[in-house]
């Protein structure tokens, strides 16, 4: 089943908690919380705060992706606050497996990610140890990129990875210029996770955009 993730990056701030209600009654599956520091990429946007204040507007599990250097200083502090995932980039963490388990011990699901220049080799031995993998097929720092379609391969290789070491559960996740053009692509090359920011957000009609997305995606899944 493909699950729909909409980042609230590009939400409204003004009206955050009304917005994300909002995606959970048009039919969002997880909400994505982007976190930026202006250090790992050239964006500041929002700290554990943010996700306290919009844990009490959704059941849903909130999927925060730390786009930050030193990682392990705020991790707990994030769960704390309401994170239900929390993923951390294999290029901010030097010691990954250190970080991964800090996050499970906390109680939180625990995901890694990749940069669209860095090689799926990078993360093969944390992937027993981790409950996603999160591809960016842009690079990370600002919404409403163009899709890097060179991630193709790259989605394809981690879930190839999965199968072969037995390891299905572990969800493939996408970020960056999804739509219904692109959800289908990376749904067939084996991501069961999209993240959508301007697509869904920047929509009149959110429910009848993830909607589409999800078709997209559901229908190249069960392809791929």
């Amino acid at each position: 089943m493909v699950k729909i993730a909409p980042s609230i990056l590009s939400a409204d701030f003004a009206r955050l908690g009304d917005e994300v209600r909002e995606a959970e009654q048009a039919g969002a599956d997880w909400i994505h919380v982007d976190v930026m520091d202006g250090r790992f990429v050239p964006n500041i946007t929002l700290g554990p705060v943010v996700v306290e204040a919009i844990r009490p507007h959704t059941r849903l599990p909130l999927d925060v992706h730390l786009m930050i250097n030193e990682p392990d200083h705020y991790i707990e502090a994030f769960v704390k606050s309401g994170a239900d995932v929390v993923s951390v980039h294999q290029e901010a963490c030097p010691h990954l497996h250190r970080t991964i388990d800090r996050i499970k011990e906390l109680g939180a699901k625990a995901g890694v990610v990749i940069n669209p220049a860095t090689p799926v080799s990078l993360i093969e031995p944390i992937l027993p140890d981790v409950d996603l993998v999160l591809l960016m097929t842009v690079n990370p720092g600002f919404g409403g990129q163009k899709f890097i379609s060179r991630v193709l391969d790259k989605i394809g290789q981690v879930r190839r990875l999965l199968v072969e070491r037995g390891l299905p559960h572990v969800d493939v996740e996408v970020d960056g210029g999804i739509n219904a053009q692109t959800a289908a692509l990376a749904a067939q090359a084996g991501a069961n996770v999209l993240v959508a920011g301007s697509a869904v957000f920047g929509q009149a009609d959110r429910q009848a955009a993830m909607a589409t997305i999800r078709e997209a995606g559901e229908r190249a899944y069960s392809r791929g």
